[in-house]
């Protein structure tokens, strides 16, 4: 019996520093925009403007007024998460059982959007759903307008969908090509029809990508805010939108309000991604 082969100590020092070195500029990257910036905003969430540590600014963002607005960002990300999820995966299927030589090119016709600013994205958005705008221009020939979409709860989650629908699609996509064929082929042997194939087989086995497009379209719809300024010209505010506005202030009460909703914000985004990735953790199997 052969022993396996072992790395020599000095080698594997070696290889260990270059790992480190490779890995420092990231590191430092981390620290500098990611845990510098979180600590600023655990900081000023803790303490009062002379540096103080209190809870006032926790207990301010629990407030009647405040948790109203958190409560409607939470209402609108779920929203239009589950409306993004329910276009994406149908979409995501039928790419997948289209021609593979034309699959990439579904795929880049869904990535173009991406490559404009999300700013120009929205006012694109904002230019159709004007009153005197092509789509209301539309509905006039057919006697159905005008109809005013804009400063409403439908224009923002419309825009939500809009700018996010492709983030729910690439990840359901990527895992709807690489399931085995072989498995929807045994169930149809099996006697399985085309319904029980997918909410079975192929639905299981896509619910990593799933938990992917849901996580990558719901913490940006409950943090955004320049689409629900634009869409409502700032009649309808979200939690991202006031905390922009506490931050514009420029005085030290402002920044402890806004770390506060900041921090609250933060830990439902975590929260999320916890609960999502329990979920993912557990490996897609077939429904028996």
């Amino acid at each position: 019996m052969t022993r396996p082969e072992t790395v020599p100590a000095p080698r594997r020092k070696r290889r260990g520093v270059v790992q480190t070195i490779a890995a420092a500029p990231h590191a430092l990257w981390c620290v500098l925009f990611i845990l510098a910036p979180m600590a600023f905003v655990v900081y000023y969430a803790f303490t009062d403007a002379d540096g103080a540590f209190t809870i006032y600014n926790i207990n301010e963002v629990f407030s009647a007024s405040y948790l109203r607005i958190l409560e409607r960002s939470i209402l609108y990300a779920l929203v239009a998460t589950a409306i993004c999820l329910v276009l994406a995966y149908p979409l995501a299927y039928a790419i997948t059982k289209m021609k593979a030589r034309h699959q990439p090119q579904i795929i880049m016709l869904l990535m173009l959007p991406m490559w404009i600013n999300l700013l120009i994205r929205t006012y694109s958005l904002k230019i159709l759903l004007e009153t005197n705008g092509v789509i209301n221009h539309a509905l006039a020939w057919v006697h159905l307008g005008p109809v005013h979409f804009l400063n409403s709860n439908f224009a923002i989650i419309l825009g939500m969908v809009y700018n996010y629908l492709p983030y729910m699609v690439l990840p359901i996509y990527s895992v709807l090509v690489k399931i085995d064929r072989r498995l929807i082929e045994a169930a149809q042997d099996l006697g399985c029809n085309s319904r029980q194939v997918l909410g079975r087989v192929t639905f299981p086995l896509s619910l990593s990508g799933v938990i992917s497009g849901i996580t990558m379209v719901f913490v940006p719809s409950i943090s955004t805010f320049f689409i629900s300024k634009s869409l409502s010209d700032g009649r309808v505010k979200l939690i991202g939108d006031v905390i922009e506005t506490e931050i514009s202030m420029h005085n030290v009460a402002a920044y402890n309000i806004g770390s506060a909703l900041s921090f609250v914000l933060m830990v439902l985004i975590l929260v999320s991604l916890f609960v999502t990735n329990k979920f993912g953790e557990k490996d897609g199997g077939v429904i028996v």
